[in-house]
């Protein structure tokens, strides 16, 4: 098992629009919006992925990083009900179990920030690891 890493920021009223998150969707390839599930992210294009991870904490690592870059955009800064320390011990613990982990966050002025691992292969959907995809489609 190995992980992708993927994230989104933008206009969280964006996620409303649902149709656009599923993979039925025409719309879903190309779309920046977070799938409704995670798993899903897999079936974006292997661009999309900020990174391939084989060790859980490299990808944990990775996760904090992002939310370092957020952290003084949050909403409720200051007020958190998990910490940082929290989520971390919490994505130590369920990568390696094979769940995906996905964090998101209001920032202020609306916005929405998504930093997720997604494990590959899946324990909920069968979709082919976007980078076998890629390398079948003969692009390096």
């Amino acid at each position: 098992m190995h992980w992708h890493a993927y994230q989104w920021t933008g206009n969280g009223a964006d996620r409303g629009n649902e149709a656009e998150r599923r993979p039925t969707s025409p719309d879903f390839s190309g779309s920046a919006l977070p799938p409704m599930r995670t798993g899903d992210w897999l079936l974006k294009s292997a661009s999309r992925s900020s990174g391939r991870y084989d060790e859980a904490k490299a990808a944990a690592d990775w996760m904090a990083t992002e939310f370092g870059k957020i952290d003084g955009m949050l909403l409720q800064r200051g007020r958190r009900v998990v910490t940082l320390e929290e989520r971390i011990a919490g994505a130590l613990d369920l990568l390696p179990r094979g769940v995906d982990v996905q964090w998101g966050d209001w920032l202020r002025g609306g916005r929405f920030a998504t930093i997720g691992m997604i494990c590959c292969p899946n324990r909920h959907v069968t979709h082919p690891c976007p980078l076998r995809r890629r390398a079948e489609a003969g692009i390096t």
